[in-house]
């Protein structure tokens, strides 16, 4: 045995005391336990051995084998104890082994019977299990059915409002798939799908739904000429009615209305929605304007605007739709660069901005927050400011005063129109000031040419008047009254022309197209009045001043048409105050009133007949000296022709029948002129005698001269003009009456000692103007008279001369010094 040769192998142990081998045993003890436990390792068990003690190893090996015999005795003691028993048992089996066999083929036989009568009963076992199988998977599959075919009917629903383009449906379906349906069959292959396309069908919506819009805003951008003239009509077609029952109800002023897009007004209520003032007569729907609804579909930005708000993504859309307005309001007020050539060129301008902050007021309470009544004003400024400066530069290039005027009425509808959405519009009527004075500009220029033309149609002579019917006609347009023409029987003559009551009527006329533009400005009486009185000053001060000016300057007016132009003046500057009349009864506003305006016609007229009073002296003075002209004096002539030169009588009969006409004139002007022409005439043949180019005249030649200033004193104290006193007119020729008399008489003795004196028979006679007349004679009489130094009496005369001459120089000299 192997326990044998182990303790065959060990040493004995050496003998000891018995407490040592009491210890030895308990440690020991403790030893083999530990190594017959089969949880501790065996490693430091051992090493504690043969750390111990150095005969510890034999020690061991010795306890080791005693205790192996002790478990060898052990176990051959329970063998023997039941040795019997097993004995037994095995003869017991053996004696069962043929039974069991038995019972084995048995067994065996009836598990074959028994199979082949399961068969069938296996067979339809499994049938049924495989039904219930097949039962319980369709209970399943319809389980799963139930719960997939909401979601496919839910997708096949999205797919056709996608297809409808109900875009806002198809959003609400999409979020009941993804929160309510797909979650519930999430792990199916085909609700990945769906969730992971519907990002990809929301994205199609949004560019769908943008593409809409952007369809929407060209729609807009082309039907704003429409929308804006359709809502002009309304504000027109309103105003008018008001004004109509203004009048009826004696009512001055009435409540501007808010316009809606469907032609009613419209109150604005809180909620931002528009609530019409009446839900519109049955009678007055066939008579309904076009809408802004039919012309432009507003269902895009609505559907957009909530797409994008289903979406999350609300303001980038309201950003784009602002910028997007903001754009398309820049084009819509670029005008065309040949605007201001038509009114419809204005029409059009005004009608596309009206037609885009309309389509913006409905936006703005059609929805919350697409645009803000900030964004609103900002882009109406912003337009303001564009139209003002559009509406400056084109209106200056207007030369026609109707354009203008149309363009004022243009301005004020659209102010009005826009003012009824609530937008500011007082720039708009300050502007039309600044339009008013180009209008003004335009109708003075218009005039300009109606008075030139007047002027230059007239015949400048005194209105003939053949009946009684004539005569109204005329005092009809003119006021005219004269006591001492109206007992005249007829026919009769008017003392002015007929540009007198053609001028009055342009004035008058005037007046009421420059009130057409003072219409519908909401502006006070007295206002318009003083409108009106500024632009009637002006066409009088200015234009019809310059017109007369120009044709009192004109080289073909001659005497006559002066004259005329002079009376028709007067008559002018008298019905005045008529023309005062005339603008009180239109405005309504007293005259006493302290801020109003005086016409300054007056001035006017006197300053044209004054000018024309000037032009006749002048052309007056220009006759006398045409005729001068003519004068042919043979001044060595021995002796006169004892009549009067026939240029001098030519000039007097001409300055007779001049005179009879200027009889007509008012005042003094004809006396004027006939003293400023006697004058002339004096003067002129004054400077005829002492003309430096004359060097010698003869006694025969001032005798004839004598007879030609004999003719003119005669002329003049006969009265060609009354008015005259005395013997006025005639001291226009005293000087040379004085220089000729002094010549004729020979009186030098009597010139040299009364000279100086105030009592001087020859007071008008200058030394310088004698002393140059006799030299010439002095000459003359030297050539003449080559052998009179022969003579005593001409050699007394000589010295005479010479002497005379001497002293003139003498006081010639002294004056000078």
């Amino acid at each position: 045995m192997d326990t044998d040769r182990l303790h065959a192998a060990l040493p004995e142990p050496p003998s000891q005391n018995e407490e040592d081998n009491k210890g030895e045993e308990k440690i020991f003890g403790n030893i083999f336990a530990e190594l017959e436990s089969v949880d501790l390792p065996l490693g430091t068990t051992l090493r504690s051995i043969y750390d111990d003690q150095p005969n510890a190893h034999k020690r061991f090996m010795e306890k080791l084998d005693t205790r192996i015999r002790n478990h060898d005795r052990e176990i051959e003691k329970m063998c023997n104890f039941h040795h019997q028993g097993f004995v037994d048992a095995i003869t017991e089996l053996l004696k069962v082994r043929a039974d069991a066999e038995k019972l084995m083929g048995q067994v065996t036989d009836t598990n074959r019977r028994l199979q082949e009568a399961g068969k069938e009963v296996t067979a339809q076992t499994e049938e049924v299990i495989r039904c219930r199988i097949q039962q319980r998977n369709m209970a399943t599959t319809v389980e799963k059915l139930q719960l997939c075919i909401p979601v496919l009917e839910m997708y096949s629903k999205l797919k056709e409002q996608l297809t409808s383009k109900r875009y806002y449906a198809a959003l609400k379906t999409m979020e009941q798939l993804e929160k309510v349906y797909i979650p519930r069959v999430s792990q199916y292959r085909f609700c990945q799908i769906m969730a992971e396309n519907l990002p990809k069908l929301r994205e199609e919506i949004k560019d769908v739904s943008m593409s809409d819009l952007k369809d929407f805003l060209e729609s807009i951008r082309k039907h704003s000429d429409k929308v804006g003239e359709t809502a002009i009509r309304q504000a027109q077609q309103h105003r008018t009615f008001i004004s109509t029952v203004a009048k009826q109800a004696g009512l001055d002023h009435y409540t501007k209305p808010l316009f809606s897009l469907k032609g009613r007004a419209h109150s604005h209520m809180p909620n931002g929605l528009l609530m019409d003032d009446g839900a519109g007569d049955e009678e007055d729907a066939d008579d309904e304007i076009l809408t802004a609804q039919d012309l432009v579909d507003f269902s895009p930005v609505y559907r957009c605007l909530h797409i994008y708000t289903v979406l999350g993504d609300r303001e980038t859309f309201e950003n784009y739709y602002r910028k997007q307005r903001k754009k398309q309001a820049r084009l819509v007020l670029q005008p065309q660069a040949n605007m201001h050539e038509t009114v419809e060129g204005y029409r059009r301008y005004f009608n596309q901005i009206v037609g885009f902050f309309v389509v913006e007021d409905h936006v703005l309470h059609a929805t919350q927050g697409l645009v803000t009544r900030a964004f609103t004003d900002e882009l109406w400024n912003m337009a303001l400011s564009k139209i003002i400066a559009v509406l400056r530069t084109h209106s200056s290039y207007c030369d026609d005063p109707d354009l203008v005027l149309e363009l004022k009425n243009l301005i004020v509808i659209f102010a009005d129109t826009l003012q009824g959405y609530g937008f500011p519009v007082s720039r708009l009527f300050d502007l039309l000031f600044e339009v008013r004075d180009q209008y003004n500009e335009t109708l003075l220029k218009k005039w300009a040419l109606v008075f030139r033309e007047i002027f230059e149609t007239d015949n400048y002579s005194p209105i003939p008047v053949e009946t009684e019917e004539e005569y109204k006609v005329v005092v009809s347009r003119f006021p005219f009254h004269d006591a001492e023409i109206e007992k005249q029987s007829f026919p009769k003559k008017l003392p002015m022309s007929q540009s007198v009551p053609q001028i009055y009527s342009q004035v008058k006329e005037f007046i009421y197209a420059s009130l057409k533009f003072s219409e519908s400005l909401h502006r006070s009486s007295t206002e318009i009045d003083d409108m009106l009185r500024k632009s009637t000053n002006l066409l009088l001060t200015r234009t019809l001043s310059s017109c007369l000016q120009n044709l009192i300057k004109k080289p073909h007016i001659g005497l006559t048409e002066l004259v005329q132009i002079i009376i028709n003046t007067t008559h002018l500057e008298q019905a005045c105050r008529y023309l005062e009349e005339f603008i009180t009864n239109i405005t309504n506003v007293s005259p006493e009133t302290v801020h109003t305006t005086r016409l300054y016609g007056l001035s006017t007229f006197k300053d044209a007949r004054h000018a024309a009073e000037g032009e006749i002296y002048t052309k007056l003075n220009q006759k006398i000296d045409e005729f001068i002209q003519l004068a042919d004096y043979e001044w060595c002539m021995a002796e006169s022709d004892g009549r009067a030169s026939g240029y001098l009588m030519d000039l007097i009969n001409f300055l007779r029948s001049t005179f009879q006409v200027f009889t007509h004139l008012p005042g003094k002007v004809a006396q004027t002129a006939c003293m400023s022409a006697c004058k002339h005439l004096s003067t002129s043949l004054m400077q005829m005698l002492l003309d430096s180019e004359l060097k010698q005249i003869s006694m025969g030649a001032i005798q004839q001269f004598n007879l030609d200033v004999m003719q003119c004193e005669l002329f003049a104290s006969s009265e060609p003009v009354p008015g005259f006193q005395g013997d006025t007119l005639q001291l226009a020729f005293i000087d040379l009456r004085q220089l000729l008399d002094l010549f004729m008489v020979w009186d030098w003795s009597t010139y040299l000692a009364d000279y100086g004196q105030p009592n001087s028979k020859y007071l008008r006679v200058n030394p310088a103007t004698a002393l140059a007349l006799l030299e010439k004679m002095k000459d003359t009489s030297k050539k003449n008279n080559i052998f009179s130094q022969f003579r005593k009496n001409d050699r007394d005369k000589q010295k005479l001369v010479e002497t005379v001459v001497k002293q003139l120089r003498s006081l010639v000299n002294g004056m000078s010094s």
